[in-house]
């Protein structure tokens, strides 16, 4: 059975006080389902998880100010049919950082939208995501109640 790795990122930005995350909306089209969900994709030959989400997040959001935040890290896996072909899929979340507002879309997706947690936890299409989604906050507000959070390491 192949087995597929990518990695993406919970994004986020702080704005009047305010976490917002960056959910971006994909089409149904003839291979996926229409989806909100976060930026992500495979990681490529010789490339690490965290170049690949650099990568990623460039390629769809036209982002390139981020900050990993290296102490959260999610995994999810699921399985997936891939012309009559079972697939093991395995993907990566990083909690990333940005203070850049403007958002460039790819072809890949038709919107996006800057949401509070409440409005991306209703928006977001995946169960899975869904609970990246809730730890990532949790652990951001647990955070911000010690200190104030500042960023992570660039990437």
């Amino acid at each position: 059975m192949p087995t597929e790795k990518s990695a993406g990122a919970v994004l986020f930005r702080i704005e009047n006080g305010k976490i917002l995350y960056l959910m971006l909306h994909k089409k149904k089209s003839l291979h996926y389902n229409e989806s909100w969900d976060f930026p992500k994709g495979n990681v490529e030959e010789k490339e690490t998880e965290e170049k690949t989400v650099k990568r990623e997040v460039q390629e769809e959001t036209g982002i390139i100010d981020l900050s990993l935040i290296s102490s959260f890290k999610e995994i999810i896996t699921f399985f997936y049919m891939r012309e009559k072909e079972k697939v093991f899929k395995i993907v990566n979340f990083f909690l990333c950082k940005t203070d850049q507002k403007d958002v460039k879309i790819s072809r890949e997706h038709d919107t996006f939208k800057w949401c509070t947690y409440e409005e991306a936890s209703n928006l977001i299409s995946y169960k899975d995501s869904k609970e990246v989604l809730r730890k990532a906050n949790n652990f951001l507000n647990r955070r911000s109640k010690i200190e104030t959070f500042t960023g992570g390491n660039k990437i």
